[in-house]
């Protein structure tokens, strides 16, 4: 068993499941993300882990041992949250050896461990301040090393980087990961943030109105989405998605749609049967302007976002009966007609096909 597991963990109020057969096990070491819409039950689930919420129904073990029904500070687990929750009287230092002192820590080991925990988060300069001279960066700073100086089983982050501004967000979120890579401590992270997910998890777990929809790896999620709920969440800017249906015709499999007809090979749809309505699915980068023998399909310029090394573009399908946009996502272009009608060519190695009703990936 990992450090952390859930056993169809669920949590309700009254008749209102917001954690619903939650499942998973962490392996030692390991950082995992907990990403999703809000109210998608994520930050629940985390607080379930840490005492803070009663489990309905399931179990929760935390190194071997059931901590289902422990209290808090009975399961060995350090909380960094959102809000920072630091002393406003207690300089940084007191900050950090309050939770060591009220565990009977001598003075030696406090003194080691906060030096320690100083050294790490490079805040040893700052030990004698108090927070209202900090910045939020070093307040963050000095939050984890609350956490840190404990030497706990695991690290429960509940949006900790949300209250920063974005640049400090990025440097943040590197130290972060810098910071498990030297201490090795398991790690569950709380964010609706798809990018903080991505580039911190080791496998992320992507929630809907409390429901598991896929664990993997980042790339993993990125390139094969369970649904359409986890390819139209992951990702920026997000999968186009155009609904048609499918057809077999002479031995192929074809998506048919307004402006819209491609060859797809049998494997990306193997159980469908033909007139099936689907959403067709693909990532802007694999759509181009570059002929690469797929149909060409027409579409009128609506949008152009210059983003610094990429240009976004936004089109509408030429012959759609509805609006449907569709993001191109190219390298650097100054040179793209705002008035043109463009064919665009779909690379069909990358294209999803979803159920319109299921919304589960068909491959």
């Amino acid at each position: 068993m990992g450090i952390i597991a859930l056993k169809n963990v669920s949590k309700r109020y009254g008749q209102q499941a917001v954690v619903d057969s939650f499942d998973l096990e962490m392996a030692d070491g390991e950082f995992i993300v907990l990403v999703g819409p809000s109210g998608c039950g994520k930050s629940t689930t985390l607080r379930m882990i840490a005492g803070l919420e009663e489990v309905s129904d399931g179990q929760i073990f935390i190194a071997g041992k059931e901590v289902t029904d422990l209290a808090p500070g009975e399961r060995n687990i350090a909380m960094v949250f959102q809000n920072y929750a630091l002393y406003p009287h207690k300089s940084v230092f007191e900050n950090l050896a309050f939770g060591l002192r009220m565990r009977k820590t001598s003075a030696v080991e406090i003194q080691k461990k906060v030096q320690w925990a100083a050294e790490m988060l490079n805040i040893e300069n700052l030990l004698e301040r108090k927070p209202r001279q900090l910045s939020g960066g070093q307040m963050q700073r000095v939050s984890l090393g609350r956490a840190l100086v404990r030497s706990p089983e695991a690290f429960l982050l509940d949006e900790p980087l949300s209250n920063l501004d974005a640049k400090l967000r990025v440097r943040m979120r590197e130290e972060l990961a810098q910071l498990h890579k030297r201490v090795g401590t398991n790690m569950v992270y709380v964010t609706h943030d798809q990018v903080e997910a991505m580039t911190l998890g080791d496998r992320i777990v992507i929630m809907q109105q409390g429901k598991i929809q896929q664990i993997g790896r980042p790339l993993e999620v990125y390139d094969k989405p369970a649904n359409i709920f986890v390819a139209g969440f992951i990702g920026a800017p997000e999968m186009n998605q155009i609904p048609g249906e499918l057809i077999y015709s002479e031995g192929a499999l074809k998506f048919v749609a307004h402006g819209v007809n491609l060859e797809l090979e049998k494997k990306k749809a193997p159980q469908a049967l033909d007139r099936t309505k689907v959403i067709l699915g693909i990532r802007p980068e694999h759509v181009s302007l570059t002929e690469n023998g797929s149909a060409p399909v027409l579409a009128s310029v609506l949008l152009v976002e210059q983003m610094g090394a990429n240009t976004l573009t936004i089109y509408k399908l030429a012959d759609s009966a509805k609006e449907i946009k569709l993001r191109v996502l190219s390298v650097r272009q100054t040179n793209i007609d705002e008035q043109a009608v463009d064919q665009l060519y779909f690379d069909t190695r990358h294209i999803h096909i979803f159920d319109a009703e299921t919304g589960v990936n068909l491959a």
